[in-house]
């Protein structure tokens, strides 16, 4: 299963890639708008071959997509576009109300018509409950075991962010000091380039094409008879 940017999901090679995978592409709400929005974003890339969408919008949004055969993954517990409702960057279901609140999330997705749903940062003691007792495919993202799937950002995987790395993130290789290495060498190559355009030794003869001498000589000729 793999989440996919839009634009990549409508390139054909894409799917010659990756022909086998369950792809679902994806984007925040506020790119995209209401209900109708959604099924209008929605419907090219089911016919290029998505098999399903993600949708953090409204669930009118869901219900909609859900009623024109498009399969759905949700979203419940930290959504980020939405943190404002639940406290900011951090777990959702530490209290019982906020426990509540994330198995409401679920039981609305189920309602509006969602197959699947991320559920990000929650406690792994409360999703698990929740899990047992959900008919949605859960995805999670940093909130522990016991899920249908796991999610972790390529980026993190490969250790390309700098900076914070989240507490849920597993980094397997470190391309941020590849590129730190690569962009030092990138400096050093152009700095090496001025220097030699500078003194000289670039370009040399090597470097560049020239005329036979019977060529030259005539041009010049030709020159010195224009002018």
């Amino acid at each position: 299963m793999l989440s996919v940017p839009p634009s990549m999901m409508c390139d054909p090679r894409f799917r010659t890639a990756a022909p086998d995978c369950f792809a679902v592409p994806g984007d925040n709400f506020f790119e995209i708008g209401g209900p109708e929005d959604f099924l209008r974003w929605a419907l090219p890339l089911y016919k290029a071959g998505a098999d399903a969408v993600y949708c953090s919008g409204s669930l009118a949004s869901v219900r909609l997509l859900a009623e024109h055969a498009i399969p759905v993954c949700g979203h419940v517990g930290l959504i980020p576009s939405k943190c404002t409702w639940t406290g900011g960057f951090r777990a959702v279901g530490k209290t019982l109300d906020m426990a509540k609140l994330v198995w409401e999330q679920v039981r609305a997705l189920e309602d509006a018509g969602a197959f699947a749903a991320e559920i990000e940062v929650v406690p792994h003691s409360i999703g698990q409950l929740i899990a047992e007792r959900s008919s949605l495919f859960l995805i999670s993202m940093g909130a522990g075991p016991g899920y249908d799937a796991q999610y972790l950002f390529a980026d993190d995987v490969l250790g390309q962010n700098g900076g914070h790395v989240p507490r849920h993130a597993k980094v397997y290789r470190d391309f941020q000091s590849e590129y730190a290495r690569l962009q030092a060498e990138r400096i050093a190559a152009f700095g090496e380039f001025v220097a030699d355009v500078k003194d000289g030794s670039y370009p040399a003869q090597q470097h560049a094409v020239d005329s036979n001498e019977e060529v030259v000589e005539a041009f010049r000729d030709w020159l010195d008879q224009e002018a």
